[in-house]
C-alpha cells in the first residue's frame, strides 16, 4: 500500500523512526533531501543484505516523482519485504505540498 506526501509530512514531524529510502541519485540527494537513506534505484539490488531485518516491518521508498521508487518496491516485495510502501508523487509532491 503506498504512502501519501502528507501522512509521511506528519509522521516525520512527529519525530517518528521511519525505515525510509530515497532511491534517486548521489547529485539529487545533495541538492535536496528529507532525511531519508540514499540507496540509488540501480545499486539496490546489491544492497539488499544491509537491509536484512526490515523484511516484516514497514519500508517506505521515494524518489523525485514515484516512478523509481515503484520499481524499487517492486524489487523489494520480490525479495521478501511484506510492508513496503511508495510515496505517492515523490519529492515533487512533498515539496509542493
Amino acid at each position: 500500500m503506498d504512502i501519501t506526501v502528507q501522512e509521511l509530512k506528519e509522521r516525520l514531524d512527529k519525530g517518528e523512526k521511519l525505515n525510509l529510502f530515497d532511491v534517486r541519485e548521489p547529485n539529487e540527494y545533495e541538492a535536496d533531501n528529507i532525511g531519508a537513506t540514499l540507496i540509488p534505484l540501480g545499486d539496490l539490488p546489491h544492497q539488499l543484505d544491509e537491509l536484512d531485518g526490515l523484511q516484516d516491518e514497514e519500508v517506505i521508498v521515494h524518489c523525485r516523482s514515484g516512478k523509481r521508487s515503484a520499481m524499487a518496491q517492486q524489487i523489494l516485495e520480490e525479495n521478501g519485504f511484506n510492508n513496503v510502501r511508495n510515496v505517492i508523487g515523490g519529492m515533487l509532491a512533498y515539496r509542493a505540498q
